[in-house]
């Protein structure tokens, strides 16, 4: 496989499935199901696809939350079963793509469909824990979710590899939170509003990572730091290479046009808070 090509639909792929985490339908419909709080909602909506599990199963499939972030959702199953947390992400898909305007016609989703179902099916989930979970979920009858769901699964699956990259390469849950916000891949408002690693851990973390060379003591990002952030993505890469064989490099461009215009409307809707990288040339 083509590096490139993996990078790309990689990219496009988390793309189009990360507006769900920032639409004002998923906590409008977790409220639906009793839960107001963000922290619960998010972990409810996002961990349903594993069943009923403990904070601490979903702690270990999350890996970059800090364990305060996650206990949030104790007593979340109380308040609804997993089967209706999943139909509650759906609805909100739903109510979001027809807000924005995913004018998507039924032929572009039948065709990314023929390409994207193979790769679903065939994929290996040996320690993929999020992506075989997703992969176990009826599809939906709206065909754009049902689009999106396929989605989700793979976006989970190159998840799933990464944080098996992170640890091979030493590089625990907050580290690779400070390492990806010192290099400007994520916002630090962002992570520490959501992952929850205080002043203590982070600072511990800093340390850390400037002892490997990566930062500096101030926490900005060495010119090695940047190397090894970007050598744990190519690593990542090499992952999911065998991921896309079944439809090969041109099917894996096709794949990666057809389902760009999800990213752009949502982007167009003014969706997110910061830039989203698709890999993608237009």
């Amino acid at each position: 496989m083509d590096r490139n090509a993996v990078r790309e639909v990689s990219l496009t792929i988390n793309a189009a499935h990360l507006f769900v985490y920032f639409i004002p339908e998923a906590p409008e419909e977790a409220a639906k199901l009793g839960v107001s709080e963000d922290g619960p909602a998010y972990f409810a909506l996002r961990a349903a696809p594993m069943g009923p599990v403990s904070w601490q199963s979903t702690l270990a499939a999350f890996y970059n939350f800090s364990p305060r972030s996650v206990r949030a959702m104790t007593g979340v199953w109380d308040t609804a079963t997993p089967h209706q947390w999943q139909a509650a992400r759906f609805t909100a898909v739903e109510r979001a793509v027809r807000r924005v305007g995913v004018n998507l016609a039924s032929a572009r989703i039948a065709e990314a469909r023929s390409l994207i179902d193979p790769v679903v099916e065939r994929a290996d989930y040996a320690g993929k824990t999020m992506a075989a979970a997703n992969a176990s979920i009826p599809l939906p009858a709206h065909p754009l979710v049902a689009l999106w769901q396929q989605i989700t699964v793979l976006r989970e699956w190159r998840g799933d590899a990464h944080f098996t990259v992170l640890a091979a390469n030493g590089i625990g849950p907050c580290d690779c939170n400070v390492l990806q916000t010192a290099t400007g891949h994520f916002p630090e408002a962002i992570a520490r509003a959501t992952r929850l690693w205080d002043d203590e851990e982070v600072a511990a973390a800093t340390t850390r990572l400037a002892a490997r060379g990566w930062l500096h003591p101030d926490g900005t990002a060495t010119d090695a730091g940047i190397a090894a952030r970007e050598q744990i993505e190519t690593e990542t890469d090499e992952h999911c290479a065998a991921l896309w064989t079944p439809i090969g490099d041109a099917n894996v461009r096709r794949l990666t046009s057809l389902i760009l215009p999800i990213h752009d409307a949502f982007t167009e809707a003014g969706t997110y808070p910061f830039h989203v990288d698709t890999g993608a040339t237009r």
